[in-house]
């Protein structure tokens, strides 16, 4: 089941660090947001993601932080990614095979949001960037691509950069609609899928092309509901043309945490093609048995067109990684 892959070298774009509580205290069960991270994985540690990668015949992992980190702004906010973003550098300088980072920002907002970008990728190294799919709480949360962000944007695009784009743990109008059905299970996704149409319908995709955006669990509902946003939003008001906009989430790359199915792979597939989409686990906030059961949807999935495997598994994210270097 694994073996057959496992000489490819795996190159996982969706593993978390859960780091040490002196850093950021993120850890066990969370009944808030509906999810039970799997004990075995707890506390986590570097050597935990090695196991687990070995098993899985994964040769690299790129780091980042959940969704939402920090949880805060202000001063302690950006001192807090400071030290979670050396930290994560300081793991890949010990394990330079095995790991990198997407590096988290304070806020898009914070002013001190630049000089971190110009850190995290000149002085730490990182391979790219970890943005959510929004900022802030309530009536005055804004996704990812609101204007107050532009010159962020700007600056991601100055630089060529690597987004990793996931989706927040965002409540609907009611918490969630099951004890099974937590925030993580039925929120992120739609969450992921609302900041890259954000990012299409207000223009910023095309805008700042140079950024390179990955969208985690395979854009969430994306690939499906991508044909409703491009002529319905053309319909109110979006100056881009359906097709225009169509075109535009076909820029995007797809990551394959969670989502890895027959009927979902051959849509994303045929949306961008096996050269956009990449290989992600969600490591260590689920367990292997989890991962497992997508990994053998994955390969059966791939395994027709040995091409098609290597550009998933590997070549692609290789690809990108060597154009943030």
């Amino acid at each position: 089941m694994l073996s057959g892959q496992r000489r490819i070298g795996k190159i996982d774009v969706h593993h978390h660090i859960f780091p040490p509580s002196e850093i950021y205290d993120k850890r066990g069960e969370n009944a808030r947001v509906g999810w039970r991270t799997p004990a075995e994985n707890l506390p986590w540690t570097p050597e935990k993601s090695i196991e687990f990668m070995d098993t899985f015949g994964i040769e690299k992992a790129i780091l980042s932080y959940p969704a939402g980190f920090p949880p805060s702004t202000g001063p302690d906010a950006t001192k807090i990614v400071r030290n979670a973003n050396m930290y994560a550098s300081d793991l890949c300088k010990r394990h330079p095979s095995r790991f990198g980072f997407f590096a988290s920002l304070p806020q898009p907002s914070d002013p001190e949001v630049l000089a971190e970008l110009d850190y995290a990728l000149d002085v730490l190294k990182a391979d790219g960037i970890a943005l959510s799919s929004s900022y802030g709480a309530g009536s005055s949360a804004k996704y990812v691509a609101d204007e107050t962000y532009d010159s962020l944007w700007q600056a991601l695009d100055d630089r060529r950069a690597t987004v990793f784009l996931h989706g927040c743990m965002t409540p609907s109008s009611t918490p969630y609609p099951h004890e099974t059905l937590g925030l993580p299970v039925c929120e992120v996704p739609n969450e992921t899928f609302k900041a890259a149409a954000h990012l299409v319908v207000t223009g910023k995709k095309r805008r700042y092309s140079n950024v390179t955006i990955i969208l985690a669990h395979l854009g969430g509902c994306t690939p499906f509901l991508a044909p409703r946003v491009a002529v319905l939003s053309n319909h109110m008001g979006c100056q881009l043309s359906p097709e225009e906009i169509i075109n535009d989430f076909k820029t995007f790359y797809y990551e394959t945490a969670l989502s890895a199915h027959e009927s979902t792979l051959e849509m994303v597939m045929r949306s961008v093609g096996p050269e956009r989409v990449l290989l992600g686990t969600d490591f260590p906030a689920v367990s292997e048995r989890m991962i497992n059961w997508y990994n053998e949807q994955l390969i059966e999935f791939l395994t027709p067109d040995e091409a098609v495997a290597a550009a998933v598994l590997r070549d692609n994210a290789l690809r990108l990684l060597a154009q943030s270097t």
